[in-house]
């Protein structure tokens, strides 16, 4: 006789406003198993989990642990039946430290009913041991990478001592070697029993880790494969049902050198190491580099959201102020930045007012907002970027994540960008829409628009770049022509290491 499978999900329906999510899906996992669901962004696979991690309920359909019918009202009932949730977008507070975050809302308390900080911080240290992360436990989060942020979260999972753990989109933003371990990690934690299901846009960690591949398109079952049968074509074609060609867009735009260049740029994270470069017009010039290579801080830095007293910016020939992030803006250097829900949207705004945030003045008469001009312009933007939403009028807090993505992306092709700085533009995002999200990058340097895009895919980084800019430790440590692009090369100078292939900066 067959053992009963741990969970199974059975015929899971979901509607939102205007959107049905997911239409009677159904899914099971065994004992030990890894399962991977796999589908372009907007295919229902965050909002099955967040179902089966108690954050939405079912408007049809059952769910059944150990073979018997279970009600999952919330998250705590979720975490009391042994599943726990590692989230696409992180759910920690930064105000907190590590330990905190590893044990909220579970603290031990002493003899006098108060939180018991000295165990909770004695308790963190072997999770994070366990995950190869070393950090201090008293460290707040606001303190950390988005990297480490995610592996606290996946700390506070394996202190739950869950059954069954959703990994949402766990490595998006984990270097090579983090990624690594988590992979190993997933493998240990099966043979222990613990059952895994594991959404990720990067097929190639689902083909080395899973031992089934579920497969949603359109908010309903397209099939699974094993592992056996799992190769990256099968793949791609169930998830969006055609086959992708010409994934990565070659560059066939005349380029204009030293249209852009930045000097002196010094971030707040490496206060004695400054970076300078030149970009050429019509051209993408990547920016490769290990967590905490200062990337990102880079190019808040650049847009003045961090000041640079000797920072210089020349832009067409000519020299630029700029100190603010309105200052940028006035001169078309646009941000696209990493952490989209807090730092690129208002995500309790409507897809109508994210897009036209930025540029108000433009929508405005007599002090009054012209509403019309902006869905207008909104429903350009959705039309072009393909933008899955119901209306132009929908929160974008109710879209998926690589929906919002193009949402953040669509509010700054709306103004006519000079210069589009894009940090991982691709974090979180199906193989369909990256696809798309290259061709627009493509398309906007054709038209004479800077590229400046900061990756940690490595893919992604030697395909789409024209050339590669690596940094280390707050600087560049050189820059590498389309010829010498290649994986050693690029981690060569990402550790620190001279490379005869790789030329300065800056050409003056």
């Amino acid at each position: 006789m067959t053992a009963a499978p741990l969970l199974e999900m059975r015929g899971i329906s979901k509607r939102f406003p205007g959107v049905v999510a997911i239409d009677s899906v159904s899914f099971q996992i065994g004992r030990g198993e890894v399962v991977a669901i796999c589908g372009e962004n907007g295919a229902g696979k965050s909002t099955l989990m967040k179902i089966l991690g108690g954050v939405h309920q079912p408007d049809g359909g059952e769910i059944l642990l150990d073979g018997q019918p279970v009600k999952i009202r919330g998250v705590n009932d979720a975490m009391r039946f042994g599943i726990a949730f590692i989230h696409q977008e992180l759910n920690v507070l930064e105000n907190l430290d590590v330990a905190a975050n590893v044990f909220l809302g579970r603290e031990p308390k002493n003899a006098f009913g108060l939180i018991d900080r000295k165990k909770i911080h004695a308790d963190t240290g072997p999770f994070l041991k366990r995950l190869g992360l070393h950090i201090v436990t008293r460290t707040r989060l606001d303190k950390l990478s988005i990297a480490h942020q995610q592996m606290v979260e996946i700390a506070k999972a394996l202190s739950l001592n869950a059954r069954l753990i959703i990994m949402d989109e766990p490595t998006s933003s984990l270097t090579l070697s983090e990624t690594k371990r988590l992979l190993e990690l997933v493998c240990e934690l099966s043979g222990q029993g613990v059952s895994i299901i594991y959404i990720s846009h990067r097929l190639g960690e689902i083909e080395e880790c899973a031992d089934r591949i579920v497969v949603l398109r359109d908010g309903k079952n397209a099939g699974e494969l094993s592992e056996s049968e799992a190769t990256h074509d099968k793949l791609v074609n169930m998830m969006i049902g055609r086959e992708i060609k010409s994934f990565y867009v070659k560059s066939e735009t005349q380029k204009t050198p030293g249209f852009f260049k930045a000097r002196n740029v010094r971030s707040p994270l490496y206060p004695k190491k400054t970076v300078s470069f030149d970009a050429t017009r019509g051209e993408i010039l990547g920016f490769a580099g290990l967590v905490g290579a200062g990337r990102s801080e880079m190019a808040k830095t650049i847009v003045g959201l961090d000041f640079a007293p000797e920072k210089e910016i020349v832009l067409d020939g000519k020299t630029i102020s700029v100190n603010t992030p309105r200052d940028a803006i006035e001169c078309g250097i646009y941000l696209i930045p990493e952490n989209r829900r807090t730092e690129g949207l208002v995500v309790e705004m409507s897809v109508r007012e994210n897009v036209s945030l930025p540029s108000l003045k433009s929508f405005s008469r007599l002090g009054l907002i012209r509403r019309g001009r902006e869905r207008i312009v909104a429903g350009q933007q959705v039309a072009s970027l393909k933008i899955k939403t119901p209306t132009v009028e929908t929160r974008v807090l109710d879209l998926s994540g690589g929906t919002q993505q193009k949402v953040v992306l669509g509010k700054w092709l709306a103004m006519s960008p000079r210069v589009m700085i894009f940090d991982e533009p691709t974090r979180g995002i199906d193989v369909g829409a990256k696809a798309e999200i290259y061709r627009i990058m493509r398309a906007l340097a054709g038209q004479g628009t800077v590229i400046l895009m900061i990756s940690s895919d490595m893919e992604e980084i030697l395909n789409v770049s024209d050339r590669i800019a690596v940094m280390h430790e707050g600087e560049i440590t050189g820059v590498l022509d389309r010829e010498d692009c290649n994986e050693q090369n690029v981690m060569q100078l990402a550790v620190g290491k001279k490379n005869s292939a790789a030329k300065a900066a800056f050409a003056n």
